[in-house]
């Protein structure tokens, strides 16, 4: 008897524990997903981080909370070397970066393409608070730090160099991960260097450096850093491309008008002081642009040429080979962002 009520004990469980895995299933289709919805893929977008670069981290927030079915997941590195090594064996697919160097990988036989811009202006010279140079010329014979010999920044500076009637061998140019420039600079390893923000206003702040040229004083519409897509991902997903382009336009169409809440939600990626931040978007006058941001032949060809007339590029590939816009949205309306400033 004991044997038998045994037996119906554990048949009861077993059709108690077989309802209760059918209710499951069956409710399954109702259960909420994770975050706002099932991403049902995820592509990694290289930055560092720079407010050259704030779309990034603005774009994955947007699509980590909308019910975008793609994640474009913010991947933060510390220099551009490692972003370049990335792309090449396609750990990354997407990717910003300085524009010499994306013609750089080109000239290589890397296959990417410029889709896009990260921001207009947003780099400045940095020297010393207490040093007394007023110009370029007083900073012959000294060392300057810049992200990469492939960098507009190195460009430009060569530039003005040449229209001063310097030689491009009397400032020695060292190429230093952004993050290192303000302490390379307060320690005297450097007289100045010259990059995208926060680093700047940092050095500011610190009571460390002092601005001696914006970008945009020496070039106008200064661009600095571009959207590069890997020719795998524009071939096998074209529509994933379009909704990246697309989000990091809306992105920074968003930014431009909401300069507070873009500080502090990108101080959360970029794990800086959000008041930092903040100084950098809102100042006056204004420090970086995140509109206009379609690059042109013209504009990427003039890189180029600065590239070959100093020797670091050493072909002449046409502009179209590595200049895709047909992913660019006609019309770029703000992201439709919910995010309150937190006091």
């Amino acid at each position: 008897m004991k044997t038998k009520a045994i037996i119906w004990g554990i048949a009861l469980l077993t059709i108690l524990t077989i309802l209760r895995f059918s209710t499951i299933m069956l409710s399954g289709k109702n259960l909420p997903s994770m975050g706002a919805s099932e991403k049902n893929e995820v592509i990694k977008v290289g930055h560092l981080p720079v407010t050259c670069h704030l779309t990034c981290p603005v774009l994955d927030y947007t699509t980590e909370t909308s019910n975008s079915t793609i994640r474009f997941k913010s991947t933060k590195f510390s220099d551009f070397p490692t972003i370049a090594s990335a792309i090449q064996s396609k750990n990354l697919l997407a990717t910003f970066m300085v524009a010499p160097l994306a013609l750089k990988l080109k000239e290589d036989g890397v296959p990417i393409k410029i889709c896009y811009l990260g921001h207009r202006d947003g780099s400045q010279l940095v020297v010393s608070k207490d040093s007394k140079y007023s110009n370029l010329k007083d900073l012959k014979g000294k060392k300057i730090a810049i992200p990469s010999m492939y960098s507009n920044q190195h460009f430009v500076l060569v530039e003005l160099i040449q229209q001063l009637g310097m030689s491009k061998d009397d400032i020695n140019f060292v190429a230093l991960p952004p993050p290192d420039m303000p302490t390379s600079l307060a320690s005297g390893a450097i007289d100045g260097f010259f990059v995208g923000e926060p680093f700047c206003a940092k050095a500011e702040m610190e009571k460390i450096g002092r601005v001696l040229y914006m970008a945009s004083d020496i070039w106008p519409q200064f661009i600095s850093c571009v959207l590069v897509v890997h020719e795998d991902l524009i071939n096998s997903n074209p529509e994933a491309v379009k909704e990246l382009v697309r989000g990091i336009a809306e992105s920074g169409a968003w930014a431009e008008t909401h300069r507070k809440e873009a500080s502090q939600l990108a101080s959360q990626y970029f794990k800086q002081d959000a008041k930092l931040l903040e100084y950098i978007l809102t100042s006056r006058p204004q420090r970086v642009s995140y509109v206009r941001l379609k690059p042109t032949e013209e504009e990427v060809q003039k890189i180029y040429d600065i590239g070959l007339k100093i020797g670091l590029l050493k072909k002449k590939i046409p502009i179209s080979s590595v200049l895709d816009t047909k992913f660019i949205p006609e019309q770029v309306l703000p992201a439709d962002i919910k995010y309150s400033v937190k006091n």
